[in-house]
C-alpha cells in the first residue's frame, strides 16, 4: 500500500513551512507527497459564504485567493520531494492549474472528490494523457456509481488509481463502508484505496489494508491548531508516523499469512480491540452517498454558475459561466456536461452573480 501524505494548503504559501511538511511526511513513512495548486476562482463564486476557522470567520473564497501561489513554488516543492526519495503528486481545480501542473511534469495527478464531475478538466487531462500517459488518482467522496463511470469513460482506467472517500470533515468512521474498495475495483477494473478524512490515525487505514487497498491518502500538518482549511482532521507527525507503522504490520501479516488469512487475522485483531465498531466500518460495500455527505451532494460537487450578473436579452460567452462548487450559501446549477449547449444561449430574465445556471434562464431555441 502507497501512502500519501495530503499537505493540500497547509503551507500557508510559506515555503519553509512546506518543506518542514515534507521532512515530516518523509520521515513517518510517506511514499507520496502531495499538494492543492490553487486559484481561487477556478474553485468557487466570490459570493459562496464563510467559514469559520481559528483565526476567525472569513469568506472562503477569500481563503482560497490568500493560498494562491506561484508555478515556481510548486516546482521548489517537487524537486524538494524528490530530493527526499519520495514522489510528487498535486491536485489541479481547474484548466490553468492543470496546465501549469502539467508544464512541471509531476509523478502524479490528482483529481480531488468534488472535482470528479469537473468534465472540461477530465476532457483536459485525458487529452494531455493520450500522448503522455501519466498515472492519474481520483476520489470518489460525494459520488454515486454512475458520477464514477462518468469521469473513468472520460479518463479510462490504464494508470488510474481510485480512492474510496467520505467528503466530509471529519468523516465518521463508521460510514465508511470500507467493503467497498474491493467491490469498487472489481465494478471498474482499477486498483483502489481509500481517501480518509476520519481522526483515528489506525481504524479506517488498518481496515483498508487488510481489505486490499493498493494506496492511502491522509492529510499531514504541523499542528491540529493551526488556521490551514484542513488542519483539524489532519494527523501531525508522531500520529502520521503511528498510521504508518500499523499498515506496514498489516502488510507483514499478509505476507506471513497470506492475504485471505491476513485480512481474518488483522480484522479479527481489531475486533478485539475494537469491538462491532469495526462490523460498522467495513459497511456492506454498496456503493450510496454516506449520511455525513447527502446533503453536500450537488453542492461540493461542480455545477455550473454565472460569474456575474447579466440581463435578459445578453448572449452567453465561455466567460460568462463557471464550473464550479457551489459550497455555502448560492444554489446548485447545471451539470458541467451541459456546459457546451450553454454557450451561445439567450437569456429571457436578468441573473445575478454566483447564481446556478438553470435552464429556465434562457429562451428556447
Amino acid at each position: 500500500m502507497e501512502i500519501v501524505a495530503e499537505i493540500g494548503t497547509s503551507h500557508g504559501g510559506d515555503i519553509g513551512k512546506a518543506k518542514k511538511l515534507m521532512d515530516v511526511a518523509a520521515e513517518n513513512g510517506a511514499d507520496y507527497v502531495k499538494f492543492q495548486w490553487v486559484y481561487a476562482d477556478e474553485i468557487l463564486h466570490p459570493d459562496t459564504g464563510f467559514v469559520n476557522l481559528p483565526g476567525g470567520k472569513i469568506r472562503l473564497y477569500d481563503k482560497f485567493k490568500s493560498l494562491e501561489v506561484p508555478k515556481e513554488f510548486f516546482k521548489d516543492c517537487m524537486e524538494y520531494t524528490r530530493s527526499l526519495g519520495k514522489k510528487f503528486m498535486c491536485s489541479p481545480f481547474g484548466l490553468k492549474s492543470l496546465e501549469e501542473l502539467l508544464s512541471i511534469a509531476p509523478d502524479s495527478v490528482k483529481i480531488a472528490s468534488p472535482e470528479l464531475n469537473h468534465i472540461p478538466l477530465l476532457n483536459a487531462l485525458a487529452d494531455y494523457r493520450k500522448d503522455k500517459k501519466i498515472p492519474v488518482v481520483i476520489s470518489s467522496g460525494v459520488s454515486k456509481l454512475s458520477d464514477i463511470e462518468k469521469a473513468l469513460s472520460i479518463l479510462g482506467t490504464d494508470g488510474v488509481t481510485l480512492l474510496h472517500c467520505i467528503t466530509f470533515y471529519p468523516a465518521p468512521e463508521e460510514e465508511y463502508n470500507l467493503n467497498l474498495i474491493p467491490n469498487l475495483s472489481r465494478i471498474f477494473g482499477v486498483p483502489c484505496g481509500v481517501s480518509d478524512h476520519s481522526l483515528d490515525p489506525i481504524l479506517v487505514p488498518s481496515l483498508a489494508a487488510a481489505l486490499g487497498g493498493v494506496m492511502l491518502e491522509k492529510h499531514i500538518t504541523l499542528s491540529k491548531k493551526t488556521d490551514g482549511l484542513d488542519d483539524p482532521v489532519a494527523l501531525e507527525g508522531e500520529e502520521f508516523g503511528f498510521m504508518n507503522h500499523a499498515v506496514r504490520q498489516c502488510q507483514a501479516v499478509f505476507r506471513q499469512y497470506g492475504k485471505e488469512r491476513g485480512k481474518e487475522y488483522i480484522i479479527a485483531q481489531l475486533k478485539d480491540e475494537y469491538g462491532e465498531r469495526i462490523d460498522k466500518i467495513l459497511g456492506d460495500g454498496v456503493k450510496r452517498l454516506s449520511k455525513s455527505e447527502e446533503a453536500n451532494y450537488g453542492r461540493t460537487n461542480r455545477s455550473l454558475h454565472f460569474m456575474h450578473g447579466m440581463k435578459a436579452g445578453d448572449t452567453i460567452k465561455e466567460i460568462d459561466i463557471g464550473v464550479l462548487r457551489t459550497e455555502k450559501v448560492l444554489s446548485p446549477g447545471l451539470h458541467p456536461e451541459l456546459l457546451p449547449g450553454i454557450i451561445g444561449a439567450v437569456l429571457k430574465r436578468d441573473v445575478a452573480a454566483g447564481a446556478g445556471v438553470s435552464l429556465d434562464d434562457f429562451l428556447e431555441k
